[in-house]
């Protein structure tokens, strides 16, 4: 890959990974701050629903493209702008006094977040070749949590020092600056043709992929594989701020430095992973991982407040977020024909998502429960059923030599 293909990457994951916590937990930390119910905030997670149905208005970015730009350039370009524009008014909201209003607001954000998805992840596929994918996909990542820990951690250290509304107009600043790996990036419509027709655009990718053997064990791994992770960080902030007490400089402080050390190395970790050994491997390795690190929140559930517990369970969070992200989304994106990549990607990142936005929204309801002791296992539990369904993988129609 050429030098500015590094740059565009890590631009636009970093676009991309940006506004995730700003309808997530950092908007949960400023709930939590205007005294909403443990009830309210998990109901909050509701609004990530475009997340979980950005399929179905994936076909159109496939078949039509905006002026000039291309396809995928402009409609990067748009929802970008959609973004900051959403983000400033949420910015200049009273969420005391407008629950709604917050709520309508974080809706936008989530849909501009999404479509914005839609079109640099297909533009990812159509612009890597099949070599360079695996790294692409860990740079991406890495820069995806690198700003997730920006409006997370960095986002609760300014609202602490400035308050919410200088910390939204802030991420709000940082969202326009992502404009600039849209307008580095090349255009990809010579490399993958649009559909002629929206009916195509529309029935194509469904057709293809449903003529697949196994299609539906890969459908099934996509929904369940992260499903622990998803329930276990819809309550993890208000778990750290009411719960045990943390204040939000601490947690900022913790994910500015050691977390965001993790999941670059993380990343890394990922990306030779892939290339040393087999794609089923890593996804054993990551999705053990992955269920170990919500474990760190239930020894501080165990045995208090205490900042070394949290500098390692983040951390641990966090690196695991690095490797399982990178080999997951190889495994989908590597699923996708180059014909459709829009809209099938799209429907393997939306199966990702439902768990987060269909059983995030009952949380709340199983933390008042179950209690937070028990709420972390519970959460680790349900990362099982993604790992039984690894022992399916030859039937999954995706042959692979073993490393």
């Amino acid at each position: 890959m050429k030098p500015r293909q590094y740059t565009v990457l890590l631009l636009l994951g970093f676009a991309s990974g940006l506004p995730l916590y700003l309808t997530g937990s950092t908007l949960k930390a400023w709930m939590t701050d205007a005294k909403w119910s443990l009830v309210s905030i998990g109901l909050l997670s509701f609004a990530t629903l475009p997340y979980s149905l950005k399929v179905f208005w994936a076909p159109f970015l496939d078949r039509y493209a905006l002026p000039k730009l291309g396809r995928r350039r402009g409609w990067m370009l748009l929802m970008q702008g959609l973004l900051v524009l959403a983000l400033v008014l949420l910015a200049r909201t009273d969420a005391s006094l407008s629950l709604m209003r917050v709520i309508w607001l974080a809706l936008v954000v989530a849909f501009a977040s999404a479509t914005f998805d839609i079109a640099v992840d297909a533009w990812r596929a159509e612009a890597l070749d099949q070599k360079h994918l695996g790294l692409g996909n860990s740079l991406h990542i890495a820069a995806y949590r690198v700003a997730m820990l920006v409006s997370g951690g960095l986002a609760l250290i300014l609202a602490q020092t400035f308050g919410w509304r200088t910390t939204y107009l802030v991420m709000a600043f940082l969202a326009l600056l992502g404009m600039i790996g849209t307008w580095m990036a090349m255009n990809t419509d010579a490399t993958a043709p649009a559909p002629r027709s929206l009916q195509e655009a529309i029935a194509g990718p469904l057709k293809d992929l449903f003529q697949r053997k196994g299609i539906a064990y890969l459908l099934a791994f996509a929904v369940f594989y992260k499903l622990g992770d998803w329930l276990a960080e819809a309550m993890t902030m208000p778990f750290l701020l009411r719960g045990m007490g943390f204040t939000k400089l601490q947690i900022g402080t913790v994910q500015k430095t050691t977390a965001m050390a993790a999941i670059i190395l993380g990343g890394l970790i990922g990306g030779w992973m892939l290339l040393r050994m087999s794609l089923r491997k890593a996804l054993w390795i990551c999705g053990f991982v992955q269920a170990g690190s919500i474990l760190g929140f239930w020894m501080i559930s165990l045995l208090g407040r205490h900042l070394p517990l949290l500098v390692a369970a983040n951390s641990l969070e966090n690196l695991a977020y690095g490797m399982g992200g990178s080999a997951f989304a190889a495994l989908l994106m590597g699923s996708c024909n180059r014909s459709y990549t829009g809209t099938q990607y799209a429907l393997f990142s939306a199966l990702m998502a439902l768990p987060r936005t269909l059983f995030g929204g009952l949380t709340g309801f199983m933390a008042e429960t179950y209690g937070w002791k028990l709420y972390f296992p519970v959460c680790a539990a349900a990362a099982i059923p993604g790992l039984l369904m690894l022992l399916l993988y030859d039937r999954w129609g995706l042959p692979e030599p073993e490393a």
